[in-house]
């Protein structure tokens, strides 16, 4: 049987830490808990379970804290882990055998299902998908192919039936905001994923004041060349809303333009009807909000395609005097909600 080893990174966990320590005990074979400054009883909580502690100092990179804390393994497998996670005993069954048969096994990395995405408002748009989980600490390199031969370059990697619960006990949106724009100041490079990331977290939990701060980076990545067109639509999307927050009808029309050029998102059709609500321009308002729940889709918070459009409705339904319809609407929202949380 393979050895696992569990690499944390951690900082004022102890609300969530033993429960997730507690759900791995058994499994693997040694805990080792990165701490990036916590004034909590996080420390001691990892090492009542046995965990080993390293200090690390906060760079403002999760990478790097992340790397540190691989680096100090030893067993076969990483097994990588946040605070906010836990198995349940089915799952813990799941993942023992898994141990019991990846030895037979290839694999360089296994990915789990992360459940539980939608109830607490992160940056994902789906309550249960994939992640790679489980890392072979050594990879053995190999050639391949008979002739003009090359060293296999791509991990293999399995899907397995194992589900991690996540419950976050707080919003990280301002902490994350913060390392974004940490990045950002020092210079470093965004890949197109990372981009996507910092948009979303931005509609999924920023303040006015973030998306003002992020105006400068994403109308640069606007007219960077080396982005495709995903990336701009996303970066039109949040400097759409900071449009809309400064009342800019002229930087509005520019970025809405700029997304038309497609098929428009839920998110540009959902700032449009914003832009108009505020005008109080309720027909207006209406189109846009409607186009957003029912002729679009979301490219960064889906919620901008479901509930918040339909409640969007309602309240310019109920302004306009049609309680009946405004009603409606608060219904299929609420549809919308229960039918996703299920």
């Amino acid at each position: 049987m393979v050895t696992i080893s569990l690499c944390m990174i951690v900082k004022n966990e102890e609300a969530s830490l033993g429960t997730c320590l507690k759900s791995l005990q058994g499994i693997v074979d040694e805990m080792i808990v990165v701490d990036t400054g916590s004034t909590d009883r996080t420390k001691e909580i990892a090492k009542e379970f046995g965990a080993s502690v390293y200090d690390f100092e906060w760079t403002g990179d999760f990478s790097e804290a992340r790397n540190y804390s691989f680096s100090l393994a030893k067993c076969d497998y990483i097994y990588q882990a946040d605070a906010d996670e836990e198995l349940d005993e089915e799952n813990r069954q799941r993942f023992m055998k898994l141990k019991e048969d990846i030895h037979e096994l290839n694999i360089d990395i296994v990915q789990m299902y992360y459940s539980n995405q939608l109830s607490y408002n992160t940056v994902y748009n789906y309550d249960r998908e994939l992640r790679p989980k489980l890392f072979k600490r050594v990879r053995h390199f190999k050639w391949v192919d008979p002739i003009h031969e090359q060293v296999s370059l791509d991990p293999v990697i399995c899907n397995s039936d194992v589900e991690i619960i996540h419950r976050p006990k707080e919003n990280h949106a301002p902490r994350d905001l913060a390392a974004f724009r940490k990045a950002v100041a020092d210079g470093r490079p965004f890949s197109n994923r990372l981009l996507g990331m910092y948009a979303r977290e931005l509609f999924l939990g920023g303040a006015d004041d973030d998306f003002i701060k992020a105006k400068e980076f994403f109308a640069a990545a606007v007219k960077d060349n080396n982005r495709g067109l995903d990336e701009i639509k996303q970066a039109c999307c949040v400097l759409a809303h900071a449009a809309v927050l400064e009342n800019d009808a002229e930087t509005l029309l520019r970025y809405t333009l700029k997304d038309a050029i497609t098929e428009m998102s839920s998110e540009m059709c959902y700032e449009l009807g914003d832009f108009y609500y505020k005008k109080k321009d309720l027909d207006e308002a209406i189109v846009w909000y409607f186009n957003a729940a029912y002729e679009c889709q979301s490219i960064l918070d889906i919620k901008k395609s479901r509930e918040l459009p339909r409640l969007a409705l309602a309240k310019c339904y109920r302004e306009l005097g049609n309680e009946e319809q405004a009603v409606d609407y608060e219904r299929e929202a609420q549809d919308v909600i229960d039918n996703y949380s299920e």
